[in-house]
C-alpha cells in the first residue's frame, strides 16, 4: 500500500487524518497535513482507509 497526499496545497487542515492514523500523517509546522510513512504495513489499512474517506478536501490517495 502507498499513500499521498495530493495536491498537497488544498490541504484544509483539519488534522482528521493525523488523529486517525499518526503512525502515517502528520501535522507540519503550517498546519497542513503531511504523508510521514508512505508506504505504511498492511496492519494500518483500515485507519489509512478511513483518514482518506474523513478528509473534507479528499486529496488522500491509497494505492494498492
Amino acid at each position: 500500500m502507498k499513500v499521498r497526499i495530493d495536491p498537497p496545497d488544498e490541504c484544509m487542515g483539519d488534522g482528521i487524518c493525523a488523529d486517525e492514523c499518526p503512525q502515517v500523517f502528520e501535522m507540519d509546522d503550517e498546519g497542513l497535513a503531511v504523508v510521514v510513512n508512505g508506504e505504511p504495513d498492511e496492519s494500518l489499512r483500515e485507519a489509512v482507509e478511513s483518514a482518506a474517506e474523513e478528509c473534507p478536501a479528499e486529496i488522500i490517495i491509497v494505492e494498492d
